[in-house]
């Protein structure tokens, strides 16, 4: 998350390494550290103990768990904690959900099903997050600018 954000400031947002927001970078890392490593990490073990097996069709059957249940909560909770570590009132809260859920969520759709069929046909569990996390990294600088953006 942390590096996202430091991608996210210097080559999407060019602010350039006298403006860059090290309290930001320190959110988003711990964001990354307090909720999406724990929560993702928990999530997959609860999934392979949901779908166990390893052939194609469970690959897809979890996909399409991890993209329909899991993946809109998810990406909720992430925008809401994102936006109250920003200062954001409950009411800008709400409005920043309105405003950039959708998009957040369609822009995942672009992205995570193609590599979650092959993260749980190819790569064993112990695994997983790592993999997840090396994608992650230009899909955590998106976020950080979809989060931030006032």
């Amino acid at each position: 998350m942390g590096v996202g954000d430091v991608i996210s400031q210097q080559a999407v947002e060019k602010k350039g390494w006298t403006n860059h927001d090290m309290g930001r970078t320190v959110k988003m890392t711990g964001i990354g550290l307090f909720y999406v490593g724990p929560i993702i990490g928990g999530w997959y073990k609860i999934l392979d103990q949901l779908i166990p097996g390893a052939t194609k069709t469970v690959a897809l059957k979890k996909m399409l768990f991890d993209q329909i249940g899991f993946a809109p909560c998810f990406l909720g909770g992430f925008l809401c904690i994102s936006s109250a570590l920003n200062g954001l009132s409950t009411d800008q809260i709400w409005n920043k959900l309105k405003r950039d859920y959708t998009d957040t969520l369609i822009a995942n759709y672009y992205i995570w099903p193609s590599v979650q069929i092959a993260n749980f046909y190819f790569i064993p569990l112990n695994y997983r997050l790592a993999v997840v996390q090396c994608v992650a990294i230009a899909w955590n600088s998106y976020l950080s600018w979809k989060a931030n953006k006032m």
